[in-house]
């Protein structure tokens, strides 16, 4: 029988579980990472993983909802604070900077990342669906900023300027001065 947990140890076990979710997700992949090795870096039994979650793909879930949502509320923050085209620019450089860090948030069209989604859950996918809804909702919402082009070529551009990052090895100059370069010059054709 699992030992007991005081409220502190909860909240640090399962931090360092999403930790260590992240990092192996983003080394390894969905597939390669085990609930084993998880446990180990969370310094608890395998048993004591499902007081936690209910799985491993509750966890990596969790993980992904959970950046997302850090990365959009960051990213609000910026056009919030800079209420014209220098906080989406802000905004689009601190996304691209995160999708950097962790590369999983840029592999839904991968076979690692079908596995993950064909084993969750109804309401685990509907999650994942409200958080990416919620990304695609950043750059809509906002009324103190108006497209210069249809919103769904907007959204196109700002997508594809994002997902650029798969391309960052192949790129002779900096992928991040790069993709500041473009976004810095295409704004003003997006947004009046």
């Amino acid at each position: 029988m699992p030992r007991s947990f005081t409220e502190r140890e909860k909240e640090n076990i399962r931090r360092k579980l999403e930790e260590a979710c992240k990092q192996s997700w983003t080394q390894y992949g969905y597939k390669k990472t085990s609930v084993d090795e998880l446990c180990r870096q969370a310094g608890i039994s395998k048993g004591a993983f499902y007081l936690f979650f209910e799985s491993k793909e509750a966890l990596f879930c969790e993980v992904l909802c959970s950046v997302q949502k850090q990365i959009c509320d960051a990213a609000s923050d910026f056009i919030e604070r800079q209420k014209d085209k220098s906080g989406v620019v802000a905004a689009l450089k601190l996304i691209y900077r995160e999708y950097d860090k962790n590369n999983f948030l840029c592999e839904s069209d991968s076979s690692d990342f079908t596995i993950l989604m064909n084993k969750l859950s109804e309401e685990q996918a509907k999650k994942m669906e409200d958080s990416n809804r919620m990304s695609r909702q950043l750059f809509l919402e906002h009324p103190h900023l108006k497209f210069k082009v249809d919103a769904d070529m907007a959204m196109s551009v700002i997508y594809s300027l994002i997902m650029n990052i798969k391309n960052k090895s192949i790129l002779p100059y900096d992928h991040r001065e790069t993709f500041d370069f473009m976004v810095e010059h295409l704004i003003d054709s997006l947004y009046e």
